[in-house]
């Protein structure tokens, strides 16, 4: 049984749908708060959404939100959603810090000649190297541990940030962060 979202953080909410399309149906861009999957929200009638707004999209009796239109095309995101994603990614890898500190200490090959570590932008084959030597001493403890025992390597929560808007704005090969 697939998990399903149970909350979204509306990015973006067009009182009158998109400017090109024909249909004028009140549209929320959003994106789940579990899987990170960027959906397009239908408001109940009369209901006005506000950008970074947490809105209950359950199966449960929904307040605001009518009905789950589908998965919101990458292409469809507007500036503003762009921008509230942004901050939106951010905020969550503050939060969950250690869990991001924990793909550090666990992050495996994905083949004999890929390892997960080098889909973080700015990390390559040495970085993954020297990363993997200082885990191996001892676990990281923070985003400061990794940055201060690994001096050559990008700033991690930066990278991090980096990959997941990657995930979620550009088609990848592989997901680390986003299902």
């Amino acid at each position: 049984m697939t998990e399903k979202e149970e909350y979204a953080i509306v990015l973006d909410f067009l009182a009158y749908g998109y400017p090109m399309e024909r249909h004028r149906t009140p549209i929320a861009q959003a994106i789940g708060v579990k899987m990170f999957s960027l959906l397009e929200l239908v408001p109940r009638r009369g209901v006005t959404l506000t950008a970074k707004e947490k809105v209950y999209i359950g199966p449960e009796k929904r307040e605001k939100i009518y009905f789950i239109a589908g998965r919101l095309p990458r292409e469809k995101l507007t500036e503003t959603a762009k921008m509230n994603l942004r901050e939106f990614i951010e905020s969550v890898i503050l939060e969950r810090e250690n869990d991001f500190v924990e793909f550090f200490n666990k992050a495996q090959p994905i083949n004999t000649r890929l390892h997960q570590l080098e889909l973080i932008p700015g990390f390559g084959k040495k970085h993954t190297e020297e990363l993997l030597k200082a885990r191996e001493e001892k676990p990281f403890a923070s985003f400061e541990d990794i940055k201060n025992r690994v001096k050559s390597i990008p700033e991690p929560k930066k990278a991090i940030e980096k990959r997941f808007m990657e995930e979620l704005l550009e088609r990848q090969r592989f997901n680390l962060f986003v299902r």
